[in-house]
């Protein structure tokens, strides 16, 4: 959606950044009543959601390792609602902690679910828990066998998410090369989506790079990333 950035309370006079708070409330008084100010509307989807897995980390000595993958669904789902990748009319990137958000998500579900885990899994999730809040993404190669597909779905899922965000940025600021591009991605995205994320890791990866290089290109006019992002697609087809 586009808004304007600066708002103003009309209870008491103060003046705040929508961008920064993602809210209409007044950060000094709490009241309901405000307005924009700016004369200019931006685009706008981001939010000030934080990943913060504390808590989660904290009771992994206390709590059943079911309570606390269900725990992680919960906090990482809440961060990755909703989130967005426009801010101010700026393309934000596709980050790394997010796309670590999305799968222990992803794990931390199947883990939950699971009748039974074993040591490979349990220490992959936890070495999940223990940096995504961090950016921290596991090697593909620490990846177990059985929690790729967990990967997979958590990434094609993540790169719809930001390919559906440089679709919103594209009509306000078009450019034919970039949507081509994103055309030949939602393939294999919806490909992945459909088997579940069964995919090989090193198709999983592509699928990211070839969002941020058409996310790169956007922000920075760079066509050699446009370029590579072309050819990462001509190696999945």
């Amino acid at each position: 959606m586009k808004v304007r950035g600066t708002r103003e309370c009309q209870s008491c006079g103060e003046r705040w950044s929508y961008y920064d708070t993602g809210s209409v409330e007044c950060p000094a008084c709490g009241s309901l009543r405000s307005v924009g100010v700016d004369d200019e509307r931006k685009l706008h989807t981001a939010t000030d959601a934080r990943l913060d897995l504390t808590e989660v980390r904290e009771a992994v000595d206390e709590r059943p390792l079911r309570e606390v993958a269900e725990r992680a669904v919960e906090v990482t789902r809440s961060f990755t609602r909703g989130h967005g990748f426009i801010d101010g009319g700026r393309l934000q990137p596709l980050s790394d902690t997010y796309l670590a958000a999305a799968e222990l998500r992803s794990v931390a579900d199947a883990v939950g679910r699971a009748t039974r885990v074993d040591d490979e899994e349990e220490y992959y999730f936890l070495s999940l828990l223990r940096g995504a809040d961090d950016g921290n993404r596991p090697n593909p190669a620490a990846v177990p066998e059985s929690l790729r597909d967990s990967r997979g779905l958590a990434y094609a899922t993540a790169v719809e998410s930001y390919r559906d965000e440089l679709r919103t940025y594209l009509e306000e600021y078009p450019d034919t090369a970039a949507a081509d591009t994103l055309g030949r991605l939602r393939g294999h995205v919806k490909r992945a989506r459909a088997l579940d994320g069964d995919v090989p890791l090193e198709e999983s990866e592509s699928l990211v790079a070839v969002a941020r290089e058409v996310g790169r290109y956007l922000v920075d006019g760079d066509e050699t990333a446009l370029a590579r992002a072309a050819e990462r697609l001509d190696g999945l087809e």
